[in-house]
């Protein structure tokens, strides 16, 4: 069974996170989880999960987080 390759990659500042998790909420792929560590602010900001398990999906680069997210802390990045 081959592999299946990432498409899309997100970076989120977690200092710019306020820890509203929306992003959470809307990511299809279920990608994006609450960080164990808080930020300079006090906030759990998000966190992109790095791993993929057997038989989930990964980041595909739709940026749907990017778009709902109100303090602008998500870039999104798509394989060519």
């Amino acid at each position: 069974m081959a592999k299946e390759r990432k498409k899309g990659k997100i970076v989120i500042d977690s200092e710019r996170c306020k820890g509203c998790h929306i992003c959470i909420e809307f990511c299809p792929n279920n990608r994006i989880e609450v960080d164990e560590l808080l930020n300079k602010k006090g906030y759990s900001p998000a966190r992109s999960k790095e791993n993929v398990s057997e038989g989930e999906k990964g980041c595909v680069g739709c940026a749907i987080c990017a778009t709902v997210c109100p303090d602008v802390a998500i870039e999104v990045y798509r394989a060519k």
